[in-house]
């Protein structure tokens, strides 16, 4: 008897179900200059004060904000931030950003490019949208005095591209489903690589615990988690009764993490109708969360953020889509703000098993590089070097 190798998967069967991305580059955004970051499912961002972690992070979330439909004034509403400092206006006095990535999925890897004047009046000047050496999109500002940029997508027809004008103050990748007919092979590629660009900016949960805003009891609402983690009790009370296996993971986490004996983690409703969450101490013993420090709290709200998904995050998911091919994207900013080195660690490692499991995509940001290097599993980017 002989045995066979398996079969080496096609190209594919190699590509990701869900769609994510793979690279963040910072042509000209605030403090980086021709800056690309590889990214993985589970991404740290490390390196000293003023190496510019924040920016990275915005000029994601920045993108994930363009790529589900916003507005340009809404995005940045201080625009001129956005502009690297040492950059000089042109004869027309105009200064400007560039951002974009790659997103990695069935399409294959499809690449975004976008140009953001700031300055003399806030608008895009124009966008890129490629995929297999091949641009699927792109647009240009032809007349300064327009609201509106010129876009061309490839048709694959009789007529190699299509001609349209564009609003200047949205990503018109974005726009693209309501524009193509998709009655051309051409136009099927570009539907496909558009939707599979939106499908993975849009997913995308911005996560800044505010400890000060927790401790209070909260009124019951829709249970889902707000960006600064404010309504955390209520969601806890949401939850609990949700998925018994994934609360109790939530437990052993917050017991690793959190001073003290903790048998279970609760939530009750008071006599004015709002909600307040304790620590189980047991022996009749409850900590209201109130009396719980600052870093204890942060670790907490991200315990629960790794732990509970899509279902219970302020995020706006395609509906269109069926789960199985979406993936959440959190943006967590001072990932080991107030956090102790065994929180830190806890947290790192509960990070690095959920986004193992595909559902859900991390990038932090971290101040202390021993954080990040040696975590299994996470892919680290060091502004230092």
């Amino acid at each position: 008897m002989t045995l066979s190798s398996p079969e080496a998967p096609t190209a594919a069967e190699a590509r990701p179900v869900r769609p994510g991305v793979t690279e963040l580059r910072l042509a000209a955004f605030a403090t980086h200059r021709r800056v690309r970051l590889p990214l993985g499912p589970f991404t740290l961002v490390t390196g000293p004060s003023g190496s510019g972690k924040t920016a990275v992070l915005r000029a994601y979330e920045a993108l994930a904000r363009l790529g589900a439909g916003a507005g340009l004034p809404e995005v940045f509403p201080d625009p001129v931030t956005c502009v690297p400092e040492r950059s000089r206006p042109d004869a027309q006095h105009r200064r400007g950003f560039r951002i974009g990535c790659t997103v990695d999925g069935p399409e294959g890897p499809v690449r975004l490019d976008v140009a953001v004047q700031a300055e003399p009046e806030l608008r895009i000047v124009g966008e890129r949208l490629s995929a297999g050496g091949l641009t699927l999109l792109e647009t240009a500002l032809r007349d300064p005095g327009r609201r509106s940029v010129q876009a061309a997508w490839h048709t694959g027809g009789a007529s190699a591209v299509t001609r349209v004008p564009l609003p200047d103050d949205r990503l018109g990748t974005a726009l693209l489903p309501l524009r193509v007919a998709g009655r051309t092979a051409g136009e099927c590629q570009v539907l496909a690589a558009a939707e599979q660009m939106v499908l993975a900016l849009r997913s995308v949960y911005v996560c800044d615990p505010s400890p000060d805003a927790m401790r209070a009891p909260v009124p019951l609402g829709s249970g889902r988690l707000l960006r600064g983690c404010d309504n955390l009790a209520e969601v806890l009370w949401r939850t609990r009764s949700e998925c018994g296996h994934r609360y109790a993971q939530l437990v052993a986490a917050v017991r690793a993490g959190c001073a003290g004996t903790v048998a279970d983690v609760l939530a009750e409703v008071l006599g004015d109708g709002t909600v307040r969450a304790l620590l189980d101490r047991t022996d009749g013993v409850r900590t209201p969360l109130e009396l719980l420090g600052d870093g204890e709290l942060r670790y907490l709200a991200l315990a629960l953020v790794l732990l509970t998904g899509p279902g219970v995050l302020e995020v706006d998911p395609a509906g269109e889509v069926p789960a199985a091919f979406q993936s959440l994207t959190v943006l967590a900013d001072g990932l080991d703000r107030g956090l102790d080195a065994r929180q830190t660690g806890e947290l790192v490692r509960l990070a690095a098993r959920m986004c193992e499991r595909g559902h859900i995509r991390l990038m932090g940001a971290v101040s202390d590089r021993a954080n990040a290097f040696g975590t299994a599993g996470a892919t680290v980017v060091d502004l230092t070097t």
